[in-house]
């Protein structure tokens, strides 16, 4: 495999927790407003992204392939999660 084709999988691997991990970033500081304590956007988003890339590693290790339904279903339960903690969800 060459480079760029190397990358082009890689981008695609990571491509559902960036999405996800951008939604949740900016859709919290619509809808959650500002509040004390809370990093900013992009802090937001690498911590949620990182998160993100956890879960599908973790899937394709677990089911040995890319793109299990279970794997994105984790995807979304743990950013979610992730983003209800950086945005201190719990003091509301």
């Amino acid at each position: 495999m060459d480079l760029p084709a190397l990358l082009d999988h890689l981008l695609n691997f990571v491509a559902p927790a960036a999405f996800m991990a951008l939604v949740l970033a900016f859709v919290g500081r619509f809808l959650g407003g500002r509040r004390d304590g809370a990093p900013r956007w992009w802090v937001q988003w690498a911590l949620t992204f990182a998160a993100g890339v956890a879960v599908l590693a973790a899937g394709l290790t677990v089911f040995g392939r890319d793109g299990a339904m279970a794997t994105y279903a984790a995807l979304v339960v743990v950013c979610g999660t992730v983003q209800w903690l950086v945005m201190r969800g719990w003091r509301r």
